[in-house]
C-alpha cells in the first residue's frame, strides 16, 4: 500500500506539472526534484538488500539518516554530565579543562549519587598537610636487582598506543607532551616509529606477539634487531605484552591493503602483504620460558628495565609465573596490569565487554600474589585501564600500584571527542585515522602542550588528595 501510494502520487504530480507547462524556473526545479525522488524510489524498489526500502521507498531512508545522527544528537543534546560511555561527559570535560588550562572546578556540589551501591570515596585527615610539604614531581624507580640501568618514572604516563592505531601527528604530539612533562610514552606493539622519537620523549618499547621492529622474515624474534633498537637513548624500558584488557587472548591481522611502505618499514615486514599477530608468543611457551626471555631481553638491552603487561585471566597462570620467579630467581623489573575495561581502536564486542578481569580485581590479585611469594619489593606494578582523573590514580595506588598509565585520557587531551569511530578511519579530530585530510587538523605543537598540561594538572590534583589524606607521598596510599 505504501509504495503504491508513493509511486501514484509521484506520477500524478509529475504529469500535473508537465500538463500545466514548465514555463518557470520554479516549476522546472520542482519537476526535477520530484523526478529525482521518483528515481530514488525506483532504486529502492529494485534493490533486495533492505526490506524496509522495498516496502517504503524513499521514506525508509530516513531511518538510516536518523541512525547516523543518533550518536551526535545523544552526545550533544541529550546526554547529561553523568552519561556517556565508555567515558562520561564529566570526566571528558575535566580532561579538556586541564589540557587547555581552563577553570577546572565545579560549582554547587557533587552530581554523583553518594548513596548508590559502589560509590567510592577516600578518607581525608583532620591533620592534612600543606601541598608545599610534598614532592611536586614524584618519581618511582623501576629496576630490580638484575637491572643495571634503572629508570625513574613519573607517577602518570602514556599507555600503549601504536602508530597505525594512532595517526603520525597524534604520536608526535604525545611524544612532545612526554618530553615537556618528563613522563614516558609506551609505543604499543606496532613497532618503534620515527614519530615516537620526534621530540626525544622517554619511551617504553612494547614487544607483542608479532615482534614488530625486532622480527625475522618468518615472524620469529630477532635478537640482533632487538638489540639495535633497544640501544637507542630514548628507549628507557622494554615491555613484553602478554595480553591487553580490551581484547585479551585475541590476535590480529593487518590487511595487505593497510600495510603500506611506512607501516612495513616500522614493523619489519614486507609491504602490501597480510601480517598476522598470533594470539600467543612464539619465543616462549611457559612461565619459566617467559622469565628466561625477559632475562635475555635485559641482557640484549644493556641492563635496561624489562617487564611484562597482562590482563589477568586465569589466576592459576599468574600464580605459576610467581612460582617460576621464585624457582629461577629471575624477576621482571615491572608488571603492567591492564584492566578488562581498557580501550582499543577496534575489538570484537564480546572481548571488549566480557573477557578479562577488571582492573580493580586484577590489580589487587597481582599485588597480593607478589606479596605472598615475597616478590613485591623487587617488582614495580603499573596500573592501566580507564584511568582519567586524580581519584582514579589514587584508587589504583591504594590497591597497590606504584604508578599509572593512561591512554584514553591522553587521547582526550589530544582533542578526541569520543565520536566512537576509531575503527573506521574517519576520526574527525585526526587522532585515530591515517586519512591526511583529517590528520592535518591535529596541530602537533598545540596538542603536545595540552598533553603535558593535562598530565601535570592531574598529578597536581593527585598530590592535593594525598596531602588532604595527611600523607607525604602517593606511595603511602
Amino acid at each position: 500500500m505504501a509504495r503504491t501510494l508513493f509511486f501514484a502520487l509521484h506520477a500524478l504530480a509529475l504529469l500535473g506539472l508537465y500538463a500545466a507547462g514548465l514555463d518557470s524556473l520554479f516549476t522546472w526545479l520542482l519537476f526535477l526534484a520530484l523526478l529525482g525522488t521518483f528515481a530514488l524510489g525506483l532504486a529502492d524498489l529494485a534493490q533486495t538488500e533492505h526490506s524496509l526500502r522495498r516496502n517504503f521507498p524513499l521514506f525508509a531512508r530516513a531511518r538510516w539518516v536518523a541512525e547516523h545522527l543518533r550518536p551526535f544528537v545523544r552526545q550533544y543534546l541529550l546526554e547529561s554530565d553523568m552519561d556517556g560511555a565508555p567515558i562520561n561527559r564529566m570526566f571528558r570535560s575535566i580532561v579538556y579543562q586541564r589540557a587547555k588550562g581552563d577553570l577546572d572546578t565545579v560549582p554547587f556540589g557533587t552530581r554523583v549519587d553518594t548513596d548508590r551501591e559502589g560509590y567510592e570515596w577516600i578518607g581525608h585527615s583532620i591533620a592534612a598537610l600543606n601541598l608545599s610539604d610534598l614532592d611536586r614531581s614524584p618519581r618511582v624507580r623501576i629496576g630490580g636487582p638484575d637491572c643495571a640501568r634503572p629508570y625513574d618514572a613519573s607517577i602518570l604516563n602514556i599507555s600503549a598506543m601504536s602508530f597505525g592505531a594512532l595517526s603520525a601527528n597524534a604520536v608526535r604530539a604525545l611524544n612532545k607532551g612526554a618530553s615537556i612533562g618528563g613522563f614516558y610514552q609506551n609505543t604499543g606493539e606496532g613497532g618503534l616509529s620515527d614519530y615516537h622519537r620526534a621530540y626525544g620523549g622517554d619511551l617504553t618499547w612494547q614487544i607483542g606477539t608479532g615482534y614488530f621492529g625486532c622480527r625475522n622474515p618468518d615472524g620469529s624474534f630477532s635478537p640482533e634487531r632487538f638489540a639495535d633498537t633497544a640501544a637507542l637513548d630514548a628507549v628507557r624500558m622494554i615491555e613484553v605484552k602478554l595480553s591487553q584488557g580490551a581484547k585479551p587472548g585475541h590476535g590480529g591481522i593487518l590487511p595487505a591493503s593497510k600495510n603500506d611502505e611506512v607501516i612495513a618499514r616500522i614493523r619489519g615486514v614486507e609491504p602490501h602483504t597480510e601480517v598476522v599477530s598470533p594470539s600467543a608468543h612464539t619465543a616462549f611457551d611457559s612461565p619459566r620460558g617467559l622469565l628466561e626471555f625477559i632475562a635475555r631481553l635485559r641482557t640484549l638491552a644493556g641492563g635496561k628495565p624489562v617487564g611484562f603487561k597482562l590482563c589477568v585471566g586465569r589466576q592459576s597462570e599468574f600464580i605459576a609465573i610467581c612460582k617460576a620467579m621464585v624457582e629461577t630467581g629471575i624477576r621482571p623489573d615491572f608488571i603492567t596490569v591492564d584492566g578488562g575495561e581498557g580501550g582499543t581502536g577496534a575489538a570484537p564486542l564480546e572481548y571488549s565487554n566480557s573477557v578479562g578481569m577488571p582492573l580493580r580485581d586484577g590489580l589487587a590479585f597481582v599485588v597480593d600474589c607478589l606479596i605472598g611469594y615475597g616478590l613485591r619489593d623487587d617488582i614495580r606494578v603499573i596500573a592501566s585501564g580507564k584511568l582519567i582523573t586524580a581519584f582514579h590514580l589514587a584508587k589504583a595506588l591504594a590497591l597497590g600500584a606504584d604508578l599509572c598509565n593512561s591512554a584514553r585520557g591522553m587521547m582526550l587531551a589530544l582533542g578526541c571527542v569520543q565520536s566512537l569511530v576509531c575503527n573506521t578511519n574517519r576520526c574527525p579530530t585526526g587522532v585515530t585515522t591515517q586519512d591526511p585530510r583529517l590528520t592535518r587538523g591535529l596541530d602537533v605543537e598545540d596538542k603536545g602542550e595540552r598533553v603535558a598540561r593535562y598530565q601535570h594538572e592531574t598529578v597536581h590534583a593527585l598530590l592535593d588528595i594525598v596531602s588532604s589524606a595527611g600523607l607525604r607521598a602517593p606511595g603511602e596510599l
